[in-house]
This record gives C-alpha cells, sequence and structure tokens, in this order.
C-alpha cells in the first residue's frame, strides 16, 4: 500500500516546469502545501487553493532553521514541508490580486521618488561645486 501525501513543500526553484506544475498538482488529493513567501508564490498560492489545497507561505527566514545541510532545491523543499507542519510557525497571508497590484504602484512610486531625489542632490551637488 502506497503511503498517502499529506504535506508537500514547494521550492519556487522547483524540479518541474511551470507549464507541468499545476497539472502535477491537479492531479494529487488535497494536501497542506509549504512555500516561501515571494512575489509569485501568492499567485501560486491561490492557483493550487483552487484545486482544493491548503496553502501557507511562510518568511524565508523562518525556514531557514529547517533546512538540513547546504542549501540546494531537495532540501530547501524538504524544510518547508517541515516548516509548515510546526504549531509555532509564523505565516504570511496570501495577497489577493488587487492587493498586489497596489503594491506594485507603490513600489514603482517610491523607486520615481528616490531618483528624483538622487538626480536633485546630483544637480545641487555640481551648482555648489
Amino acid at each position: 500500500m502506497k503511503p498517502e501525501m499529506s504535506v508537500l513543500g514547494i521550492d519556487m526553484a522547483k524540479r518541474l516546469s511551470r507549464h507541468a506544475l499545476i497539472p502535477f498538482i491537479a492531479t494529487l488529493p488535497p494536501v497542506l502545501i509549504g512555500m516561501e513567501a515571494c512575489g509569485g508564490a501568492h499567485d501560486w498560492a491561490r492557483r493550487f487553493r483552487e484545486h482544493g489545497h491548503e496553502v501557507k507561505l511562510m518568511a524565508p527566514q523562518c525556514v531557514k532553521p529547517y533546512v538540513k545541510s547546504n542549501k540546494n532545491d531537495m532540501r530547501d523543499a524538504e524544510g518547508m514541508s517541515e516548516a509548515v507542519t510546526r504549531p509555532t510557525m509564523r505565516f504570511v497571508p496570501t495577497k489577493a490580486l488587487d492587493q498586489q497590484d497596489i503594491q506594485a504602484l507603490h513600489r514603482v512610486r517610491e523607486r520615481l521618488i528616490g531618483a528624483r531625489t538622487a538626480l536633485v542632490n546630483e544637480v545641487h551637488g555640481l551648482l555648489n561645486a
């Protein structure tokens, strides 16, 4: 009898291609999926939830203590599957698409403000020379 999988850790530098990941996930019975939180993880979490899976995102610094030995994709995924089962683990809420859009706008605005400030400081420096 084949043991049933209940927890899955996915490293975003995964071994499956992006096109093969969703069909693979769709074939699994509902499982708990643990992933490191990053920009793309929120989109993947929404897609996985559409297939009935429970997805929990974790900050990379919270997963690091559970990764054994030197980093590689397999050990990272194993560490995530271990970390997601811990009762004291802090999870990152999955952002909706609208939240990510607003966050992207704020980041672009902050970058433009920083570039403008740098340009003004450079011009002031040149004029004072």
